[in-house]
């Protein structure tokens, strides 16, 4: 598996000295499906204000999900890991370029198409009082039930098939306060695949879980990529268990640049980014 550079434009690149072209994947030659979300020529960063000048993160971005592919998102503190997530999920707008999902941009999407479009689980624990896991879950069918909350037969058979794809049918009745960390993130997951989302972003999910469940969560997520055909993107401090799992890895190292490859191609950039042998 090969990546190619291409280069940032004028109008895209860093204003910065030294600024570097992004690497990207060609992911036509895995056999994969047509991509469910695009970046084109994507800058990362933020705005001028009345006393800081604009700041971008990255070179312009061309980068794609496909379905059915879990892509690890990793990097060191600080190089914009978080900033590109926002930004590819529309809680930031870009500083330049363009976002699309389904090949609609996403800037145009309504809440609501957004929703169905893309599912977001992060690291944080949401008070969920005395919510059984069920109803957690079905609260992921609000962007198709619209403000009544009422579900249908078809929704309720949502809600099931997806507590069983991620195992939390036998969660279902139980009090989330009463779920451990691990059992808690994946009726999170459950909760975003209720979407039925063409994409399922996650940042961090695995940070407070044991290492037990941090494999668990991350098997989970590959297994769920490839039978039920999402696009997965996770980012993760947690190499040693994200790695073996990711179809593809974005790597963002500190000069700043996003290389784009297969672990092993990645290897020795991971290598001089973390300082040890990740692969």
């Amino acid at each position: 598996m090969k990546a190619t550079a291409s280069e940032a434009t004028r109008d895209g690149g860093m204003n910065t000295e030294g600024s570097r072209a992004v690497r990207e994947f060609d992911t036509n030659i895995l056999g994969l499906e047509a991509p469910v979300l695009q970046a084109q020529r994507l800058v990362i960063g933020y705005p001028a204000r009345r006393r800081t000048p604009e700041r971008r993160l990255l070179p312009a971005l061309d980068l794609s999900l496909v379905p059915g592919t879990l892509t690890a998102l990793v990097g060191t503190n600080g190089v914009g890991k978080s900033t590109l997530l926002r930004t590819l999920v529309g809680a930031q707008p870009p500083l330049g370029g363009h976002v699309l999902v389904r090949g609609r941009p996403l800037s145009q999407l309504r809440p609501e198409a957004r929703a169905t479009a893309i599912g977001i689980v992060t690291s944080e624990q949401p008070d969920l009082g005395l919510l059984r896991a069920r109803d957690v879950v079905a609260m992921g069918r609000q962007p198709h039930t619209g403000w009544t909350g009422r579900l249908s037969a078809a929704d309720r058979a949502v809600v099931e098939a997806v507590m069983a794809q991620t195992g939390v049918d036998e969660l279902a009745d139980r009090d989330t306060s009463t779920l451990s960390d691990g059992e808690r993130q994946r009726v999170m997951v459950a909760r975003a695949l209720a979407q039925q989302p063409a994409v399922l972003v996650l940042d961090e999910p695995t940070a407070f879980l044991d290492v037990r469940r941090r494999v668990e969560l991350t098997r989970l997520l590959s297994d769920l990529a490839r039978t039920q055909s999402v696009a997965v993107l996770l980012c993760s401090h947690d190499l040693h268990v994200t790695l073996p799992a990711a179809d593809v890895v974005w790597l963002i190292d500190e000069t700043p640049e996003l290389h784009i490859g297969s672990t092993d191609e990645l290897a020795d950039r991971m290598e001089h980014a973390f300082g040890m042998r990740v692969a």
